[in-house]
């Protein structure tokens, strides 16, 4: 009997990319603009450099901390769920097997395999690892796709912190003068800057990502700097 020996060909496709890359553009993004939103306000309102650097570096630090442990409860839970659907399925698999294959069967006729077809695959599919093809098509759950907390976390934290540094370093070298302008126009580029560098990483467009971006982030700032020019002046 002749035997086939099949090699997976190695493919990397943009999906791997998709949890620390949302968890990394949001933490980044999200430094940029309240930074920037932050330093423009207590700019507007005429504080001093002191205070606004201050307040730049304490928005740094309180905003990593938070993304750190948003996201971490976040996608925590999110897991908490998919373990509590797994234990779940395990239990019906190993208590109601013949209506677990009946199931599976069913969703690869509705994928349009024909019926006899379709027993055949979830025959196998499950005879190799029924939990975890019954967690791939029937539940959605994937290696590639699954809640991962403390990397989303890390992620969230350290973008933000990057991104926040940003604004920072435009506090301590930009002119005291004219250091409002300064934020606005430079974060306004980073955001751009970022919205591109996502999409390459992701495969969407270049230049409706980073316009969306930076537009954004624009009414976050002009909002803020109003507010802060607003209140200086009654000040």
């Amino acid at each position: 009997m002749t035997k086939f020996h099949y090699r997976v060909h190695p493919e990397s496709h943009r999906t791997e990319h998709i949890g620390w890359l949302r968890a990394a553009v949001l933490g980044a993004n999200d430094g940029i603009i309240s930074t920037a939103s932050l330093v423009a306000g207590v700019a507007a309102a005429h504080a001093t450099h002191a205070n606004i650097l201050t307040t730049a570096i304490a928005g740094l630090v309180a905003g990593a901390m938070s993304m750190a442990a948003g996201e971490f409860v976040s996608v925590y839970s999110q897991a908490d769920t998919e373990k509590a659907d797994l234990a779940r399925e395990s239990y019906e698999l190993e208590n109601s097997p013949e209506a677990e294959h009946r199931e599976l069967t069913a969703i690869y006729i509705q994928r349009g395999l024909d019926h006899e077809l379709a027993e055949q695959v979830a025959t196998q599919l499950m005879a190799h690892d029924a939990l975890g093809a019954h967690a791939r098509d029937e539940l959605g759950i994937s290696e590639t796709l699954s809640a991962r907390p403390l990397q989303a976390a890390m992620a969230s934290a350290g973008s933000f912190a990057i991104g926040a540094a940003l604004p920072l370093g435009v506090v301590l070298l930009a002119p005291e003068q004219s250091l409002l302008y300064w934020i606005i126009s430079t974060a306004i580029v980073f955001l751009a800057l970022l919205g591109a560098a996502a999409a390459g990483v992701g495969g969407t467009p270049l230049i409706k990502s980073a316009l969306r971006v930076a537009f954004w982030g624009s009414v976050a700032m002009s909002v803020t700097s109003g507010i802060g020019a607003i209140f200086g002046t009654a000040v």
